[in-house]
């Protein structure tokens, strides 16, 4: 959803699309280490992910690809900065040889892709670790929206279980290091409720069994044999 220039989930974004991607922000980077590393940030968008990692985390440099030429136009035009490049590239058929990259960032983009395990295969391909941020295929809310929401139900869009995520990581040769399940803020909410969902949502991230099932997103980062 394109919006003045950017996407609608970071350009004049309500409180709570702020509130749910800052807690990502703050998943990603607890379950990897992005300093001083190359990293590409598949599937970028309009950079705004981009950028913040690279200020927050003091990588070496990060470069987003994004198949959208309208989102590198906007990436380039908005969110650039020393160490930090876009590229327009397929996460099918990336452009950069094997291990080009020390870490390759996959935030929300395997629910939007035709063939998933191959962009985690290839991703594995130019980068010995991955971090991927997906929606909770364990969630009966998100099913529930996931089958009566006409924008769900018209973009095809589906979440997978953490068992699934896990098996496509294996059969690309790798393994997960560290997983977690967080967030419970809607992206598009009223404020009141944003809020609301804020203050419980330390106490479901922290229980278990209720975390797998009731936070909204699946973060994990996962290595190749012999990854440093």
């Amino acid at each position: 959803m394109r919006r003045r220039g950017g996407y609608e989930y970071t350009t004049d974004a309500p409180l709570s699309a702020r509130l749910a991607n800052r807690r990502l922000t703050e998943a990603s980077v607890g379950v990897a280490d992005f300093a001083g590393k190359r990293v590409l940030d598949v599937g970028c968008g309009d950079g705004t992910y981009t950028l913040e990692i690279a200020t927050r985390c003091g990588t070496k440099t990060i470069e987003g690809i994004d198949p959208a030429p309208e989102a590198i136009e906007a990436a380039r035009a908005r969110h650039a900065g020393p160490g930090i490049s876009y590229e327009i590239a397929s996460a099918y058929e990336l452009p950069y040889d094997d291990l080009s990259f020390e870490l390759a960032y996959l935030r929300g983009v395997l629910h939007h892709m035709d063939r998933p395990a191959e962009t985690i295969r290839e991703a594995l391909r130019v980068a010995p670790r991955i971090v991927v941020v997906e929606p909770n295929g364990y969630s009966p809310a998100l099913k529930l929206i996931e089958r009566f929401s006409p924008y769900h139900r018209e973009h095809a869009e589906r979440s997978y279980s953490a068992r699934r995520l896990d098996d496509w990581v294996r059969d690309a040769g790798a393994s997960v290091e560290r997983r977690t399940w967080v967030g419970l803020v809607p992206m598009f909410a009223p404020d009141w409720v944003a809020k609301t969902a804020k203050r419980v949502e330390p106490l479901v991230e922290r229980t278990p069994g209720l975390r797998a099932i009731g936070c909204a997103v699946y973060v994990f980062s996962a290595s190749c044999k012999g990854a440093v």
